[in-house]
């Protein structure tokens, strides 16, 4: 209807249910378009991602012949760099010792995604034949070693730079930035060095980035090739060293009410702290272990000696248990020397926190995740005593982390050489979802961030 008013620009009246309608059909158009937009998006990564997947295969290959251990990944990080500079990325080096960073900027405005790899091998001597098994060596601890990239460490660079080829390719359509973490040292850095995630906050480079979200992954032996874990919440445990140093008084073996005896206090202390968890922690919020890996003391079978060396591992998942038990093994440790006239002096190293997925980032992960994989493809794993110290990470923005099965067809997880083995043995096929998984990870938060 048209009416006409004096002195009024012609007004078009459009009675309310019209209005509503007419509404409606923009917004459908609106979300249509976005769809279209996606669809199209994706298709175009696909492309990239096939295109690319050969190199990915390269790229592992020679970081796999060429592993460094932690802090010492200076040849790998100037692989990386060159990699990520011929794609015309803002690069920086050095960051907590061999660390490279690069961050991409996007066509257009939006958050900056953070997507993250570890770069170090381990001091094992590789046993797999294949054509470019590893013959490094270098010294570790006083000792000549074999080094290996026995985690996997090779695979998450090596898909993380084929993400990054990608996504530059497609830098016009992207609504937000990425930043690529090629992160040094996660095995844990050598005694006395800092290293690693927590190192690279601590050097700032969150505060300098601001990533609002952060991703990685882990390939993984106990999982079929191209299945890819996860778990909302806690997902791997902290990880904390201890040492008890308890000291007695030397006598000899047939006079022990001569002295002290600090290997009886020792062995009351190991049984008396598995208790920490049995009957003085909650288990029903998360599960704990304390174990002992180094009883060390006495050198001759008739002298009781002044002193025993315990040392041993913690790992939970939950944060106010952690401090409990931190708490509880120094007081269990210190009363039990005490009763026997022993003393006991308690160190604890705090190590990796839990890791933690954001719940909500989790969920808006799993079509991504399905889409990479396939719909069966994917699933929720248990919870896992091992640490990482991705944790840093997410205890910093929320973070989302998840597991890539590598194990060939035909082969039992379960019984396949697990990671650290020198057996541990990767099908290069999980690569091509591993690198797609990445990729559409960054995409897809970009376009739901974009749509709301």
């Amino acid at each position: 209807m048209v009416c006409f008013r004096a002195g009024h620009v012609l007004q078009h009246r459009i009675p309310p249910v019209k209005k509503t309608l007419i509404a409606l059909s923009l917004s459908s158009l609106a979300f249509a378009s976005s769809i279209s937009t996606a669809h199209a998006q994706s298709a175009d990564a696909e492309q990239r991602l096939a295109k690319a997947q050969p190199k990915v295969i390269e790229w592992r290959r020679h970081l796999h012949q060429n592993p460094e251990l932690g802090n010492r990944e200076f040849e790998t990080a100037k692989y990386i760099t060159a990699h990520l500079k011929s794609l015309g990325m803002e690069v920086e080096t050095g960051i907590a010792h061999t660390g490279v960073v690069a961050l991409l900027k996007g066509g257009k405005p939006g958050p900056t995604v953070a997507l993250r790899a570890d770069m170090d091998a381990l001091p094992v001597t590789e046993q797999v034949d294949i054509p470019f098994a590893s013959k490094a060596k270098t010294e570790y601890n006083g000792e000549q070693v074999g080094v290996m990239h026995a985690c996997g460490h090779d695979t998450h660079v090596a898909m993380l730079m084929g993400a990054a080829q990608v996504l530059a390719e497609m830098r016009e359509e992207l609504a937000g930035n990425v930043l690529f973490i090629f992160q040094p040292a996660e095995e844990g850095a050598p005694d006395g060095e800092e290293g690693g995630a927590e190192l690279m906050l601590k050097e700032g480079l969150f505060k300098k980035y601001k990533p609002d979200v952060a991703f990685g992954q882990h390939v993984t032996s106990s999982l079929p090739v191209g299945v890819i874990g996860y778990r909302s919440g806690p997902l791997m445990a902290s990880s904390d060293e201890f040492r008890i140093n308890v000291k007695g008084r030397q006598t000899h073996g047939s006079r022990p009410w001569g002295g002290v005896d600090p290997i009886t206090a020792a062995a009351q202390i190991v049984m008396g702290t598995q208790t920490l968890v049995s009957r003085q922690i909650d288990i029903t919020k998360e599960p704990a272990v304390v174990s002992y890996g180094v009883i060390d003391g006495g050198i001759r079978n008739n002298i009781i000696p002044d002193s025993v060396y315990l040392n041993g591992t913690i790992r939970n998942f939950d944060m106010d248990n952690r401090q409990e038990i931190f708490k509880r093994l120094k007081v269990t440790a210190e009363k039990i020397a005490e009763s026997s006239g022993a003393t006991a002096e308690v160190e604890i190293l705090e190590g990796y926190p839990v890791t933690v997925n954001n719940p909500e980032l989790t969920a808006a992960a799993i079509p991504t995740l399905k889409a990479a994989a396939g719909d069966k493809n994917v699933m929720v794993i248990p919870k896992i005593t091992g640490a990482e110290d991705f944790s840093f990470f997410a205890n910093e923005v929320p973070g989302f982390y998840y597991f890539l099965g590598v194990t060939p067809k035909g082969t039992n997880p379960a019984t396949a050489p697990s990671n650290h083995s020198p057996r541990f043995y990767v099908d290069e096929s999980a690569l091509a979802v591993g690198t797609r998984a990445l990729t559409q990870l960054a995409l897809d938060y970009f376009e739901r961030q974009e749509n709301q």
